[in-house]
């Protein structure tokens, strides 16, 4: 699999979320500041609640440019060999039943990505399923954590 196109998917996916979520916040500030959302009387809170809606997408906004840019700055290392995994690395897990791929990243955890060969997951080192994988090696058994329970896996192969 290639780590290269792994990472220009996933920076496609967050920089079309940064557009859409800063379109998104745009127009709640305009409907914030429009003269029909003035209050009307003391008990009307249309502009408040809006001014409320359009800090939380702020904050989303900056929060999603903070992770193109952490995205851009990533380098993707070559993991041959017996080096542990760690940010930029590409993991096989193999379990009782298949093998699941997880790249590890410093933003869009949660994010599935499709590949030709297979979906690759992208998980953060602050979720439990990257906690698991930094710093183990090829060979290493991990517990994976994961809304399905507790799954016993090995790590195959680090890229």
């Amino acid at each position: 699999m290639n780590k290269s196109e792994i990472l220009r998917l996933l920076l496609e996916h967050v920089s079309a979320d940064l557009q859409t979520m800063s379109a998104a916040q745009r127009a709640v500030v305009d409907g914030a500041t429009h003269e029909e959302n003035k209050p009307e009387n003391d008990k009307d809170t249309r502009a408040l609640e809006q001014s409320y809606l359009a800090r939380g997408q702020a904050q989303r906004v900056v929060e999603l440019q903070s992770a193109l840019n952490q995205l851009k700055a990533l380098e993707l290392s070559d993991f041959s060999g017996n080096r542990p995994a760690a940010l930029g690395a590409l993991v096989a897990v193999e379990g009782m039943h298949d093998t699941a791929y997880y790249f590890l990243a410093p933003a869009g955890g949660g994010l599935r990505l499709r590949l030709p060969e297979a979906e690759v997951r992208v998980v953060t080192p602050q979720s439990p399923v990257g906690r698991a994988l930094i710093g183990k090696r090829p060979g290493d058994d991990v517990d994976l954590r994961t809304p399905q329970g507790v799954s016993e896996c090995t790590i195959a192969t680090i890229i």
